[in-house]
């Protein structure tokens, strides 16, 4: 979603950077080009202004101007406000303080995704220790209670018994009751949209509100509706004052203005963002990350994060155990493979690592995408274990038996092979050189990749 921001805000920087010293007519030239991107990435006009003039109060400071880096230093500023801006400092995290069950009320117009983030929020609760009932209040379309209940056997979760036709809150109130009986501390309410805001829409959520007092109420809000979101959001918040936002479909090609706006605009926190279909997408919202993301310098924090959920540390042991007693095989490299693809897609990952987004920008052409990477887990799948564990043995009719069981070609397992040997020549090297020899060797880049 970012992406197109991310580039022309970039090209304003390069700019600055081509300049040793900076005056005030570069800066408000540069600031002057920002506030046409953030405009045309539909960001509120208020907004910008505000934050044009933030930057612009910081960075004609003398401190700037005179310093050795200004181009630098104004970056900073404009990540720093880009920060402040989403809520950087702000405490996002859900407050499940109260005597259980602790509601959590999620509200929003059709199709912005409330039923799909209720089933990623009860997974993120079950992580935390949590034991969440799902409560499908939405009765006006039987086909979101149905979906409910598909994500409560997907993830495990328990969803509450409800029927077409009843009454939301006779069903909040009876599933609370169910809920204080059978142990459940979280109790997750997927209400009604519209599509469009109207009073009795409004009417049943402020009753549901009054007699179930939910500790949260999140206004669940489609990313790619720009502005409009902005708008039903302040509408929402008006009539129930919600408790924070969760910012659905980030993973989409839209301009990101609400992204920025909503939270300026609302006064509440985004709590969480929407990333993908899978119910494992769904992130803890942390501006300062966003901004660096925004401005093309990564999120190594994220990337770590992501890598601890998704790598057990029993098998990592087990893992570099093999390495050290095996050295790198295909078998190994097959788990690490699979490891990698816990954590999302491998464009996703390599944009959370500083400077790789540029670099893959510029080899378009040389792309390792997720399809490459199902290839070669499939062609080392169809490896007998003796031959993954030593690819030496691989001749003429073993590879075209892999290639059959495989689907692909003998050419296919050439090429594997050959990257493969140069990149366990390389693992040698690697353990012989030590920490600051590994660290300049991968400075040219793996072979394998």
């Amino acid at each position: 979603m970012f992406d197109n921001l991310s580039d022309k805000l970039e090209s304003v920087f390069r700019k600055l950077r081509g300049q040793g010293r900076l005056t005030e007519e570069d800066v408000g030239e540069a600031l002057r080009e920002v506030r046409l991107v953030l405009l045309e990435a539909d960001v509120n006009f208020k907004v910008v202004k505000d934050f044009v003039a933030a930057v612009r109060e910081r960075a004609l400071g003398q401190d700037v101007l005179k310093s050795l880096t200004p181009a630098q230093q104004v970056i900073k500023i404009v990540r720093d406000e880009l920060a402040r801006l989403m809520g950087d400092g702000v405490d996002n995290s859900l407050d499940l303080t109260a005597r259980p069950p602790v509601g959590i009320m999620l509200c929003g117009l059709q199709g912005s995704g409330k039923t799909t983030t209720c089933g990623k929020l009860a997974l993120s609760l079950r992580r935390d220790k949590r034991n969440p009932l799902l409560v499908p209040a939405d009765v006006y379309r039987p086909a979101a209670i149905e979906q409910l209940k598909t994500l409560g056997r997907q993830l495990g979760v328990t969803v509450y018994e409800s029927l077409p036709g009843q009454d939301p809150v006779r069903i909040c109130e009876d599933a609370r009751r169910y809920a204080e009986l059978n142990g459940f501390d979280t109790l997750i309410f997927d209400t009604a949209g519209r599509l469009h805001i109207d009073d009795e829409l409004m009417g049943e959520l402020d009753r549901i509100k009054a007699s179930l007092k939910p500790r949260e109420i999140l206004f669940v809000a489609d990313a790619m509706t720009g502005q409009d979101a902005v708008n039903v959001a302040q509408s929402f918040n008006e009539r129930l004052d919600v408790t924070g936002i969760v910012l659905t479909k980030l993973d989409g090609d839209a301009r990101g203005g609400a992204a920025l706006s909503i939270r300026a605009v609302t006064g509440k926190p985004i709590k969480f963002v929407g990333l993908g279909e899978k119910l494992d997408a769904l992130d803890v919202f942390h501006a300062d990350r966003m901004a660096q993301r925004i401005l093309g310098m990564g999120d190594v924090l994220t990337l770590i994060e992501k890598a601890e959920a998704a790598i057990d540390k029993e098998n990592a042991a087990e893992m570099e155990k093999r390495l050290r007693k095996e050295g790198f095989t295909l078998e190994n490299f097959r788990d690490q493979l699979q490891s990698i693809k816990k954590m999302g897609s491998m464009e996703s990952i390599l944009k959370m690592i500083p400077g790789a987004g540029k670099q893959m920008k510029q080899l378009k052409d040389l792309q390792m995408p997720d399809k490459e990477l199902k290839k070669i887990e499939a062609i080392i799948s169809s490896m007998t274990p003796q031959e993954r564990r030593d690819h030496r043995i691989l001749n003429g009719s073993r590879r075209m038996r892999i290639a059959k069981g495989s689907g692909t070609t003998v050419h296919d397992i050439n090429v594997l092979v050959k990257r493969f040997s140069e990149a366990q020549k390389m693992m040698k090297k690697m353990q012989k050189l030590g920490p600051k020899g590994m660290k300049n060797l991968m400075r040219g880049g793996g072979p394998f990749m």
